[in-house]
């Protein structure tokens, strides 16, 4: 279980931050105004319906919750899975866990995720996101980065090796 406490931690990290960062966002930024903070980055409160990019809107909040409380049993499952050596993956699994629970946390307080992050120019912008979906992509990022340089991990003398091993008769 030890192996498991840092990461258990940086889940109720990532929650409470993407928590705290939404109160002061619903309590202090007006509704569907932009705030620049830089020319390339606002600040621009509002509500998603849906999951990421507003997909699945129609699912209703019953179907968004299932389809959340599912994705994070899934990933759950595939972290218990990740052998202790893959730090980067578990963390990976970890922020995602952190980032699916506190957008599913706006769910069920408020029927809807609170968006606030816009990147934009003067003739495009990006859709508008919150930290939790921050996470949810950082980690996504670092357990594919785990998976790729997990190849260079394994030693080549292994696949020799087990293409002359006999299979076993279990």
């Amino acid at each position: 279980m030890r192996s498991w406490s840092p990461y258990a931690l940086l889940v109720v990290a990532a929650i409470a931050l993407d928590q705290w960062i939404k109160h002061l966002v619903e309590t202090g930024l007006p509704f569907q105004e932009k705030l620049d903070l830089v020319p390339f980055l606002a600040l621009f409160r509002t509500y998603n319906n849906g999951i990421a990019f507003s997909m699945f809107s129609s699912f209703g909040d019953t179907g968004l919750v299932v389809i959340a409380v599912l994705v994070v049993a899934f990933v759950l499952y595939l972290a218990t899975r990740t052998p202790s050596g893959h730090v980067i993956a578990r963390t990976g699994f970890a922020l995602i866990i952190g980032g699916a629970l506190g957008n599913l946390i706006d769910r069920a307080v408020y029927g809807h995720v609170i968006d606030y992050i816009l990147f934009h120019t003067p003739v495009w912008s990006f859709a508008v996101f919150n930290l939790a979906d921050a996470f949810i992509s950082v980690g996504a990022a670092l357990v594919v980065y785990d998976e790729l340089i997990g190849w260079r991990r394994e030693p080549k003398s292994s696949n020799a090796e087990s293409s002359n091993a006999k299979p076993s008769k279990d």
